[in-house]
């Protein structure tokens, strides 16, 4: 059954990263298949296929070590790019993984001088993306772990992890940036063992903080994936604890290396229900692809892929929306109880007293029942293949 493919709009808030389309295609194995790419040229690019925003690592505008001088011609070059296209800077984060001095980390490293560089580093590109009008801050701690147990005294690394969120949330109160942090969780690779490395672990670090409101989450989908995990009940949980600041959409194949492929590639299923998470949930911030186009394809490629990307994401939610409006799926939903869940299991001013008085139930009618289950995952699926 065929639908009709929306086209993107700004209230989509789609966007896409500087090193998402500007991927050159290296890998551990092979040299890059792209040149390196302008970035005033992906603005343009993106905003030709219908894209709402863009976003950074500092080291993606402006090349480790640039002076000052050129700094500011960059950046002054971007701005303009940005004005042309009409391209918001939904967001912006910090490249703590690539040059060889954050081996062992930025937040964490056991050397000192490291961990204190790194947060200066975060503080000048918050100065940048504050100026740029981005409103979230994606933090992914990809070196922040270790290799081998003794090289770590894990404890001691939360406390720096905490203590440079503390800084980081004064120098951003500090100034008056209208800026949010997202802990984008990750469970391995590059490092063997990653701290933060799953939305739980990043929920409960939150709570230590001293400005906690500031930080919540940015959960990948690539990544819940390869820690095989549910993506929408992750999502899911984020949002229940109102931490669902930011999102990273992309494709994976289970629990291996990160893909990073578009989104609606590798498991379609999950992807329809990451969607149906997002509507269902509320969420209205920035809807980013974190993806990387194949290393086999041309510059043309990119541009195919990263429209893919949006294109899936419209075709997910218009047969999400079919679902929940199919009278079918009503009687389903109401056949597997699913809104008697939303029922307190006490009623209004039930204690346990009035629950030890309760009549037991004839427990084995009850368990004689079935649970319609599988009746409303078949109607999704045929949603999701398109003959309903």
């Amino acid at each position: 059954m065929a639908i009709q493919i929306p086209a993107p709009t700004p209230e989509d808030q789609f966007s896409f990263g500087l090193w998402t389309v500007g991927y050159a295609g290296r890998d551990p194995f092979g040299d890059a298949t792209r040149p390196a790419m302008d970035p005033v040229y992906a603005l343009e690019q993106l905003a030709a296929i219908g894209a709402y925003g863009v976003n950074f690592h500092d080291d993606d505008l402006i090349p480790f070590g640039s002076d000052d001088a050129e700094r500011d011609a960059i950046i002054a070059h971007f701005k303009q790019g940005l004005e042309r296209t009409g391209l918001a800077v939904t967001t912006a984060t910090t490249n703590l993984f690539t040059h060889p001095v954050f081996k062992d980390g930025g937040f964490t490293s056991n050397d000192r001088d490291v961990r204190r560089f790194a947060i200066r580093k975060v503080m000048r590109n918050l100065d940048l993306a504050a100026e740029l009008g981005a409103k979230v801050y994606v933090c992914w701690g990809g070196r922040e772990g270790a290799e081998s147990g003794a090289s770590k005294d894990v404890a001691a690394a939360l406390s720096r992890y905490q203590e440079a969120f503390n800084v980081l949330g004064e120098y951003v109160v500090d100034h008056g940036y209208d800026l949010r942090f997202a802990i984008e969780p990750k469970p391995n690779e590059p490092r063997g063992d990653i701290l933060l490395p799953t939305i739980g672990h990043a929920l409960a670090f939150i709570e230590t903080l001293d400005r906690p409101e500031l930080v919540g989450l940015n959960p990948e989908i690539g990544h819940e994936e390869m820690a095989g995990l549910n993506a929408a009940a992750g999502y899911a949980q984020a949002l229940w604890h109102g931490k669902l600041y930011h999102i990273d959409l992309n494709g994976q194949n289970g629990p291996k290396f990160d893909q990073d492929l578009r989104f609606g590639a590798g498991n379609v299923r999950g992807a329809f229900w990451v969607v149906d998470t997002l509507l269902q949930g509320g969420y209205d911030g920035p809807v980013h692809f974190d993806f990387k186009p194949a290393r086999t394809e041309s510059d043309a490629g990119v541009w195919v892929s990263a429209k893919a990307c949006m294109d899936n994401y419209l075709i997910l939610r218009e047969k999400v929306k079919a679902f929940r409006a199919d009278p079918e799926v009503a009687d389903a939903l109401a056949e597997a109880k699913v809104a008697e869940l939303a029922v307190p299991t006490l009623a209004e001013g039930e204690t346990w007293k009035e629950l030890a008085a309760w009549p037991l139930p004839d427990v084995e009618a009850i368990a004689a029942r079935g649970a319609g289950f599988e009746r409303l995952d078949q109607l999704a699926l045929e949603h999701l293949y398109g003959v309903r």
